[in-house]
């Protein structure tokens, strides 16, 4: 990472000529207002293709152990990136087969031209894709979030926190809810990397479907178990971060839980129940399900204090930073 890689890549992620047909945006699916989410259900592509699964939060994205809701072999951002510009099913940014005339685009606009210079010195050409690639991950490892509430109270600002967040905090690391079993580490989405940790990435079924009464998830996307066959992969997915998890609703890979009162719903009743349609089933009885999954009987009040909890993780500096906006809105010659 340099500076000059960074810069360009905040201009090339909200540029929406890196889409095939210059509509769609990296920042479409990844708004800075929804801590780098989009508030959907399922994310829509460049086409308007529905994308299977919700956009995750990109928050703290550059110390995940692993990329995406359920794939173990994307390790790297580099990596990660390529997927929504070249994958076709379904297209987002729709760029196979439209690589020259994307980077002709760039290479059209004059700001573009010593970016790119500065970023890649050594090149004599410096509009390539895989430069694209390269600066795009460069600039998503800028997207951290270090200023909750929860993380000032961690550091010692003993009124940071209000006292039914403090409970709720003891409440999610405690035995009875489990919480922190799935959502571990700094960033509260379980395995991560730094300089002296690689922590193998995790996935859990959570219980949320179980179509047949043997733990199957629907066929439109069976989680961790479409990339290694194994049964007790079913309907495994990656645990998201919590950070600023109150700006990301809906919630869980579909988006098929609308709020954060229906998550606690559903980890409290130990999976969910759905009584009627193609995707009827009890999930608290899935042989699959995650044993931390194992449900909880709440008393008064303790509901509303892990609320208070999982709001205190919203970093409203994070959310408002101009470093990381839209650098396009404050440059009107675009």
């Amino acid at each position: 990472m340099t500076p000059e890689k960074v810069a360009l890549g905040r201009y090339l992620f909200y540029d929406t000529r890196l889409s095939a047909n210059s509509t769609t945006s990296c920042a479409s699916c990844h708004q800075q207002i929804h801590a780098f989410s989009d508030g959907r259900a399922q994310a829509v592509g460049s086409t308007g293709m529905l994308h299977r699964r919700s956009a995750m939060s990109l928050t703290n994205v550059a110390y995940n152990a692993a990329f995406t809701w359920a794939d173990s072999d994307v390790r790297r951002l580099e990596e990660q990136v390529r997927l929504p510009m070249y994958g076709t099913a379904p297209i987002e940014l729709g760029v196979a087969g439209h690589e020259t005339e994307i980077l002709a685009r760039l290479r059209a606009d004059a700001r573009y031209v010593p970016m790119f210079q500065a970023a890649f010195p050594r090149e004599q050409d410096a509009f390539t894709m895989p430069n694209v690639e390269r600066c795009l991950a460069s600039f998503v490892r800028t997207l951290i979030s270090a200023n909750s509430p929860y993380d000032r109270w961690v550091r010692g600002d003993a009124t940071a926190l209000s006292p039914a967040a403090q409970r709720g905090h003891a409440q999610f690391f405690g035995e009875r809810f489990n919480c922190y079993q799935c959502h571990t580490g700094f960033n509260l989405s379980g395995p991560f990397v730094d300089r002296t940790v690689v922590d193998e990435p995790a996935f859990h079924n959570t219980g949320l479907y179980n179509v047949d009464g043997l733990g199957s998830y629907p066929a439109s996307d069976q989680g961790l178990f479409e990339r290694t066959g194994r049964s007790e992969d079913m309907g495994r997915f990656r645990a998201p971060t919590l950070r600023n998890i109150a700006l990301t609703a809906p919630y869980m890979h579909d988006g098929s839980v609308a709020t954060l009162e229906g998550v606690l719903a559903h980890y409290a009743a130990g999976g969910r129940t759905i009584t009627t349609g193609p995707n009827a089933g009890a999930g608290s009885t899935s042989p699959h399900r995650d044993p931390g999954i194992r449900g909880f009987v709440p008393r008064n009040g303790e509901v509303d204090d892990l609320l208070a909890f999982l709001h205190s993780l919203t970093d409203w500096d994070f959310v408002a930073d101009p470093r990381i906006a839209d650098p396009f809105l404050v440059t009107p010659d675009h």
